[in-house]
């Protein structure tokens, strides 16, 4: 293949903003498509002309140390099957492995966006489902012994307690 093939920078940042687009996964309203695109151009253009490729591309909050999230908190825990993600805007059962894949723990996550020290990390179905699956199979409860104990207290209990008084048969009749 001998073709010297050349895209400039606007055709090939519209081609990569139509694939990331073209991604399920990814959810964008209309109004940040040109901004992504932008962004798109401005980094291929920085890559061709040798400059600092490392370095990733950032909104002007996100270096000032504020981050926009990408949902309201009310959306983020508007479902009981999922818990959307203030990074990205996706759903999750637990954010605990997705936050550790961005380098965050839940402190630093509910700082960073401004989050009340009781925002779940957990989604409440899930959360409920592991609950009823504890006890189920017994965890919180002290085991067999304490359930060996208590059948036994009960046992002593019922066994110590004095029997009933009966009349005697003769007085029984007689009355």
């Amino acid at each position: 293949m001998s073709e010297d093939v050349t895209l400039n920078a606007v055709e090939l940042a519209t081609e990569l903003t139509i694939a990331w687009l073209g991604n399920q996964n990814n959810r964008v309203s209309a109004e940040d498509v040109p901004a992504f695109l932008r962004t798109m151009h401005s980094t291929i253009n920085e890559l061709s002309e040798g400059g600092p490729a490392g370095e990733p591309t950032t909104d002007a909050a996100a270096t000032d140390g504020e981050y926009v999230p990408a949902v309201s908190v009310r959306k983020s825990l508007a479902s009981k099957d999922h818990i959307l993600s203030m990074i990205d805007g996706k759903p999750y059962r637990t954010l605990r492995r997705h936050l550790s894949t961005h380098g965050l723990t839940p402190e630093e996550y509910r700082a960073r966006y401004n989050l009340k020290p009781d925002y779940p990390m957990v989604a409440p179905s899930y959360s409920d489902a592991r609950r009823a699956m504890a006890k189920q199979i017994g965890l919180g409860s002290k085991g067999r012994q304490a359930r060996a104990g208590a059948a036994k207290d009960a046992a002593a209990t019922a066994s110590a307690a004095p029997a009933p008084r009966r009349r005697k048969k003769a007085e029984a009749a007689a009355e």
